[in-house]
């Protein structure tokens, strides 16, 4: 299980996990099993066990998704109506109401492709920062009921075909941006009558009148998922909180609420991260690359790259909300559901892997894939399998009662051997599974491992800068835009000194030469060295780019098995500017 976050929840859900664990909760995921009802969940159930979820962005701005007149806007199509956008007059943004007509939604089959993909619960805009209601308020007349010639409330129909699949239902609402309520964040500064507006006439008229209605008017839900706090005063987050807990008891509340008055930590979007993050938290990624639905976007995720970001959140221990993002008919994009539904199936095989797991002993990913922890099992997806038939896992120190590799058919026992604190697993040549292999390890009791990145033999071994110690230079985070509202982030070493150096410990197992590549940006040629400490030293000029690329530097050698340190320095050129993002080590024998 993983460790809770102290935000509120800590006493009762550490509670609700260790009775979970007494009454055999690890088994109620299977499909062998008695289906959980959602609304038999405890608070905080579904999230912190099932691990996987669906989140859904559809609005208003989804019949246009991201064409304007004729012109295509890039980036995240919810977005298309603010000026950094299209730049729709708020006038003109709420005549696309009276053509809003989306007659494919189809609330049971969504609910199944949820499940089918095998996620737990569903959270859908119910307001995004548009300020178009997707259900039936009597706070606004600005909603799908009154202003849409579809005139139905889709979210009766979405919770009750949750329900009836046995998955939690909740709310995402945009509580302080609104762009087309007086007042609202971000929104007009004036009503309809010409006067001044206030953020607090957009609150009490609109936004907790709204939030208590999403919260009475369609059963038991699992989460209001609030978003962009931006500068919103405590006591305005405080009341919105009050009246979750009143009318929700067993709702979660997202950590964008603001003020730390969330129940959970949400990483930013499109954030997996690569070390292990204590307490409660979730990360939110989408399908491709905008949330709601964008003409163009084509970039869809891979059934196994899913999969290799569901097990990465999992692995660091966190849940995972996953998005798909309806077009203006309300039909989910077809490579989306087939992306969804061919992991969902691997899911069903190896549930082990996802539900009621936590997170890696080893505390990152490997290079061949990523580890979850299942009570005293470890859970090992492969997805770079082994040609050579050998699997190299470092550092574990608990002992081994079985290894068996799974299948569709079944298992068979995996034969090992342990040297120098790496265990060796000896396996067939072809995988037993497309996507995503599994070894199951049972142990002899709780898993311990060294986190020191081991130098696999098989294949290269990426170790991001991050996990870098740093001296005479700067380690700190980026983030930038690829198109608007497309984040990438990473932690990268900079602003390199003379003498500075980045230290990498690892882990070698065996012996002899290994290939050293560096992935860096730039300007210029740049002179970089990597030494073993207390070993070899080599060193070479490439040339750099603005944009982070891997570039060779030499080879490099390990005179035995063990462990060394590693630095990485910017020795000549433009280094101030010079940004390491990752050292490789690839076997050259």
């Amino acid at each position: 299980m993983k460790k809770i976050m102290i935000l509120g929840l800590a006493g009762l859900l550490a509670m609700q996990s260790s009775i979970a664990a007494k009454n055999g909760m690890d088994e109620m995921w299977g499909e062998s099993t008695v289906k959980l009802r959602a609304e038999n969940a405890k608070r905080g159930q579904l999230f912190d066990e099932g691990n996987y979820a669906m989140f859904i962005h559809w609005g208003l701005y989804s019949q246009l998704g991201n064409k304007v007149d004729g012109k295509t806007y890039y980036g995240i199509g919810e977005w298309i109506m603010n000026s950094r956008m299209a730049g729709i007059p708020v006038d003109e943004y709420k005549e696309l109401a009276s053509t809003f007509n989306p007659v494919e939604f189809d609330a049971k089959a969504i609910a199944k492709l949820a499940k089918d993909a095998g996620m737990k619960y569903i959270v859908i805009t119910s307001k995004h920062h548009d300020g178009f209601a997707m259900y039936d308020s009597k706070a606004c007349d600005f909603n799908i009921t009154k202003t849409t010639p579809w005139a139905k409330d889709p979210m009766h129909e979405l919770a009750a075909a949750c329900r009836a699949e046995g998955l939690g239902f909740g709310f995402y609402y945009s509580h302080n941006q609104d762009w087309t309520f007086p007042g609202g964040g971000k929104g007009p500064k004036v009503d309809e009558n010409g006067e001044a507006a206030t953020f607090d006439d957009y609150f009490k008229k609109k936004c907790l009148p709204q939030v208590e209605e999403i919260t009475t008017q369609y059963g038991p839900i699992e989460m209001v998922w609030f978003d962009t706090p931006g500068k919103m005063p405590k006591k305005y987050v405080q009341q919105l909180v009050d009246v979750v807990r009143k009318n929700q008891p067993n709702a979660l509340i997202s950590g964008r609420a603001g003020h730390n008055l969330g129940d959970y930590q949400s990483l930013g979007d499109m954030e997996v991260p690569h070390r292990n993050v204590a307490g409660l938290w979730e990360s939110v990624d989408t399908t491709n690359d905008s949330w709601a639905y964008a003409w163009y976007d084509n970039y869809w995720k891979t059934p196994k790259e899913i999969l290799r970001r569901l097990i990465a959140t999992v692995g660091r221990g966190g849940t995972y909300m996953l998005n798909i993002g309806p077009d203006g008919a309300g039909a989910v994009p077809e490579r989306a559901a087939r992306a969804l539904e061919q992991s969902g199936e691997w899911i069903r095989r190896y549930p082990q892997a996802i539900y009621n797991a936590g997170a890696s002993p080893w505390e990152h990913a490997l290079p061949w894939g990523d580890v979850t922890v299942n009570g005293n099992k470890l859970i090992l997806s492969v997805f770079e399998w082994p040609t050579t038939g050998k699997l190299y896992l470092p550092g574990l120190k608990t002992e081994i009662v079985s290894a068996k590799l799974l299948n569709r058919s079944g298992s068979e026992e995996v034969v090992y051997n342990r040297s120098n604190g790496w265990t060796i697993f000896d396996l067939p040549c072809h995988a037993p599974e497309k996507m995503v292999s599994v070894i199951e390890l049972e142990l002899a009791g709780i898993p311990q491992a060294d986190p020191t990145f081991g130098i696999d033999p098989n294949i290269g071994t990426e170790i991001l800068a991050e996990f870098a110690e740093v001296e005479g230079a700067e380690q700190s985070q980026k983030r930038w835009m690829e198109k608007f509202g497309e984040w990438k982030r990473i932690i990268r070493v900079h602003n390199w000194k003379e003498g500075g150096k980045a230290t990498f410990e690892v882990d070698v197992l065996k012996a002899g030469d290994y290939c050293v590549d560096l992935t860096y940006a730039g300007e210029g040629r740049l002179v970089w060295g990597v030494t073993i400490e207390g070993g070899e030293h080599i060193q070479n000029e490439q040339n750099s780019s603005h944009n982070y690329q891997e570039f060779p530097i030499g080879w490099i050698n390990f005179p035995k098995a063990g462990k060394y340190k590693v630095a990485v320095s910017c020795l000549d050129g433009d280094c101030k500017s010079s940004s390491l993002k990752a050292i490789h080590f690839t076997p050259v024998w």
